[in-house]
């Protein structure tokens, strides 16, 4: 998992999740929209699932990228310090 997300460049995903995230502009997003659905438990249309999928992959990448970025860094200080 970590050898796939290093071999995708920070500032594409971080372009690709923003834009998906907010996506349509001029309404609310349905990264939003869908999570609401979700939570109402009203998420049950196919197209509507994968639309949220669509949509909060990429920013779930991101997260995951950032997260092994710096637990990485962080694991390399500790091990330096001993």
């Amino acid at each position: 998992m970590k050898k796939f997300l290093n071999s995708i460049p920070m500032p594409a995903l971080a372009i690709a999740a923003l834009f998906l995230a907010l996506a349509p502009f001029m309404q609310e997003p349905h990264l939003l929209e869908k999570s609401k659905m979700l939570l109402d438990g009203n998420l049950t249309k196919p197209i509507d699932i994968f639309d949220f999928f669509m949509h909060g992959t990429p920013l779930a990448l991101l997260v995951l990228k950032l997260f092994f970025m710096f637990s990485d860094k962080e694991s390399n200080s500790i091990n330096k310090a001993d």
